[in-house]
């Protein structure tokens, strides 16, 4: 096997762990470009001399001018340009088929099967690439004081996406799983942006208290070891949020919402708790919280039901892909 030297065009953090851990752990070197700046890249694909780009997602780094000065690059430098997209398929519309036609990338993967076979009647050559977690940054750890709390919650509230796209199943989710445990004044400890903006959508405010802000990819591992029920949102009813594989990778104590998706790859009672209602909700609530060797049973039996969802294997399908397809050697 040929060993490639891999460019992710990522300035921030969340893209730096997960698949190019998966990457690294196939012997690839990978690194991460920063800012994405004409000057600076130009410099990268001459010294590192990348055998591959690798774009994902939606950031700071996804402008207009951005899409297609990578794309012209890739072209000049002669360097395979693949696309992550994991957005899709609530903003394949807005976003991804924009990009797709912008940056012209060699290869697409998405997190949504039925949007990757959209792409490839579309003539984009494209596959389905789940999330999934890596045990260096998704592991037991001791519990921490700082983060123990009876229920948490790790992710961002997106209200204004909440609004906009009102039958997005995010909101049916959190009127199943978080609304009813704020109504009956149970305590929970938000991670993640903008929860201070969601009394429109959960029908009260959540008190300052609770509202942690932002912690970082690395530590959220700490907050899944030390909360005794982390709350698990679910966007869509046929695909699982990256939270779902990260928390149960770190051996967390999971309550989703009952969807297919969930129940494709874990089973309710023996790998994760489910509900279906608010009512539901509060039962388990109430009956995990008394009963700790049962939550103990569950998120050991959610760690093993996960495990061949990570991202060394995920790395090896997408390389594995692209060299099927004819776009690495």
């Amino acid at each position: 096997m040929v060993l490639l030297r891999i460019l992710f065009l990522e300035r921030g953090k969340l893209w730096s762990y997960g698949l190019p851990d998966g990457l690294r752990d196939l012997g690839h070197q990978v690194r991460a470009s920063g800012p994405v700046q004409e000057r600076t890249l130009r410099q990268q694909l001459r010294s590192y001399k990348p055998h591959l780009l690798v774009s994902v997602g939606w950031g700071p780094d996804h402008t207009r001018k951005q899409q297609r000065l990578v794309s012209r690059l890739a072209t000049e430098y002669r360097i395979p340009l693949i696309y992550w997209s994991t957005e899709d398929p609530n903003f394949t519309e807005v976003f991804t088929l924009p990009l797709l036609k912008r940056m012209k990338p060699d290869y697409t993967f998405t997190i949504s099967e039925k949007t990757a076979y959209r792409f490839q009647q579309m003539g984009y050559p494209a596959a389905y690439l789940d999330y999934a977690f890596h045990p260096k940054v998704h592991y037991r750890t001791r519990m921490k004081k700082k983060y123990q709390t009876d229920i948490a919650v790790v992710a961002n509230a997106y209200p204004d996406v909440l609004k906009k796209y009102p039958k997005l199943y995010r909101n049916k989710s959190l009127r199943i799983l978080v609304r009813p445990l704020l109504k009956e004044g149970y305590r929970i400890h938000f991670y993640g942006h903008n929860w201070s903006r969601m009394k429109s959508i959960l029908g009260c405010d959540i008190p300052s208290k609770w509202i942690k802000g932002h912690i970082s990819y690395k530590n959220a591992n700490q907050v899944f070891s030390s909360a005794k029920i982390m709350i698990g949102l679910q966007n869509y009813t046929d695909m699982l949020t990256q939270r779902t594989y990260e928390t149960l990778g770190s051996s967390g104590f999971f309550l989703t919402c009952d969807t297919p998706a969930v129940r494709g790859i874990l089973k309710p009672g023996r790998d994760v708790a489910v509900s279906s209602t608010p009512a539901e909700t509060l039962r388990k609530v109430r009956y995990y919280l008394k009963n700790e060797s049962e939550r103990d049973r569950i998120r050991r039996n959610g760690r093993s039901a996960i495990a061949r969802h990570n991202y060394t294997a995920r790395a090896r399908f997408m390389l594995s892909t692209l060299r099927k397809k004819g776009v690495i050697e």
